[in-house]
């Protein structure tokens, strides 16, 4: 989704994130082995999401909120759904704009635009690390996830690769009987059910064909 907004991704970069292996990374042993390296990865990348801006796709799901009741539920740690003016978007896998404790996982904070470095604590006295899920953790908001879903009328899935879990199971919580429609250049290595369309087009163009050709016919 953020993609061509100039916020690289690693899902086609064959193990690697702007030159890193990303368990070293975007994992707690990475965190373990040098928290150095983590914290100036993040840094970067956040300053990489502040010089880039909502595309039109982004711009197009936040329209949508004036005809239908609208949640965004997005593996993207970036903010530009709301900066785009989305006001319900659940982060999955985090925010890179805040910062949390080690020590207290309910202790978040927003980033201060130094960044995050080493000697940066919370009101406790841990060390501060960026408020993102790493492989190999929990995701604590799939639970309210899978209850957006759950409820949902129309299901739009855009630029997932359906093979990130636990994220790609939220597919099977939604009802069989709502149409589900899939935006994504690629052809995914999953099996695609009688009620799912596939949008074959990158998020901006797969945007307007979605509106264009389906919703308006709604």
């Amino acid at each position: 989704m953020s993609a061509e907004s100039g916020i690289p991704t690693f899902r086609d970069a064959g193990g690697l994130w702007e030159g890193h292996d990303v368990m070293d990374v975007a994992s707690p042993q990475g965190w373990a082995k040098n928290r150095e390296l983590v914290l100036d990865f993040y840094n970067k990348r956040r300053q990489n999401v502040k010089e880039a801006q909502p595309n039109s796709a982004h711009i197009a799901l936040a329209q949508l909120q004036d005809k239908f009741e609208m949640n965004i539920i997005t593996q993207n740690v970036d903010d530009l759904h709301e900066r785009a003016g989305s006001k319900k978007v659940l982060h999955l896998h985090g925010e890179i704009n805040k910062s949390r404790s080690t020590g207290d996982p309910d202790l978040i904070y927003d980033v201060k635009e130094s960044g995050i470095h080493i000697g940066d604590k919370c009101e406790r006295g841990y060390q501060l690390r960026p408020h993102i899920v790493w492989f190999g953790e929990e995701v604590p908001e799939m639970v309210d996830a899978m209850d957006i879903t759950s409820q949902a009328n129309i299901l739009l899935v855009i630029g997932s690769s359906l093979g990130v879990y636990p994220a790609a199971s939220l597919l099977s919580y939604a009802r069989s009987t709502i149409p589900v429609y899939y935006i994504d250049p690629n052809v995914p290595d999953y099996k695609f059910e009688p009620n799912m369309v596939h949008i074959q087009e990158k998020a901006t163009v797969g945007m307007e064909i979605f509106i264009k050709e389906f919703l308006n016919s709604r």
